[in-house]
């Protein structure tokens, strides 16, 4: 009688409280954004569809429209995208009010084996996508590059506009980023650090030629430490003239980077304290049971 006492009592502290509307658990609908919008790669089989679903927590009672991006989506968003090429990726977007940011989760990390959630924010920023939650899904080993042209699918139903250019410079962005952290062995946060850092001070400095780049891209290689090749450097100067380019409001850029370089921060000071976090997390839970079980002696 008292084990199961205990393990009730752990059951309530532990877990947090569910509202109930007239007694049941309602799903609201947000009628000004609309429903979330799971996008399916069209090369799923139906088993590994029920796996995306399952990690994306989509059920048959969820409130979401459900599309699929192919190929040919990959060709319209991409220069020079393969109508044919194989898409797996996965994704569920979320639009968000004017403000709030990006969230970006990769629910299965075990299978997006190349791009990182601050990866997925910088490509998306510069693509257009401001404000939205975003969860990426795969349900076998995959770099995880397709599920970008799935979000900007899933972000054009919901009624977002998104400019070709952009979205074409913002898959560069990604592929740049894979690059210097698959080949070139920077750290993948410490390449999103780098990314976010150069936009930023192209968003205050409005730099006018391509030489203006070049030195802002040396600065922060310089301030970051990080070494390249010239042929890494000269991908990284390319990609970055070409941003310098676009039509972006860059006064409100800058505030959308620093809100990135921020949360990038936090995660590399997350890295080296997490060894030390989940122990204290352990130690905690181990005390309170050990706390409840003292009532019951």
């Amino acid at each position: 009688m008292k084990k199961w006492l205990v393990s009730l009592l752990a059951l309530v502290l532990l877990f947090p409280t569910v509202t109930f509307a007239n007694g049941e658990n309602q799903e609201v609908i947000d009628e000004k954004l609309g429903v979330p919008i799971v996008v399916y790669g069209a090369n799923l089989t139906a088993e590994q569809k029920v796996s995306v679903q399952n990690a994306l927590q989509v059920s048959q009672d969820s409130t979401v429209e459900e599309i699929t991006v192919t190929g040919e989506d990959l060709a319209t968003y991409i220069t020079d995208g393969n109508p044919s090429a194989r898409m797996f990726s996965s994704a569920k977007i979320t639009r968000t009010d004017a403000g709030e940011g990006l969230v970006i989760s990769i629910v299965t990390p075990e299978n997006i084996t190349q791009v990182t959630n601050e990866m997925y924010a910088n490509a998306m920023l510069t693509a257009g996508i401001e404000n939205a939650t975003v969860e990426v899904a795969a349900p076998s080993p995959v770099t995880g590059h397709s599920a970008l042209v799935g979000i900007y699918k899933a972000y054009e139903a919901t009624g977002g506009q998104l400019d070709s250019e952009r979205t074409d410079v913002a898959n560069e962005e990604l592929s740049v980023a894979t690059i210097l952290s698959e080949e070139s062995g920077v750290d993948p946060e410490k390449v999103s650090e780098l990314l976010t850092e150069i936009k930023q001070q192209i968003a205050e400095q409005n730099p006018a030629t391509r030489e203006d780049v070049e030195q802002i891209v040396s600065d922060q290689l310089a301030n970051l430490q990080i070494e390249l090749s010239e042929q890494d450097r000269q991908l990284l100067i390319d990609l970055m003239d070409r941003i310098r380019q676009l039509d972006i409001d860059f006064s409100q850029w800058s505030t959308q980077l620093e809100d990135l370089s921020n949360s990038i921060q936090e995660q590399l000071g997350t890295i080296v304290e997490n060894e030390g976090f989940w122990n204290g997390v352990r130690k905690f839970f181990n005390d309170l049971i050990s706390s409840i079980r003292s009532i019951f002696n």
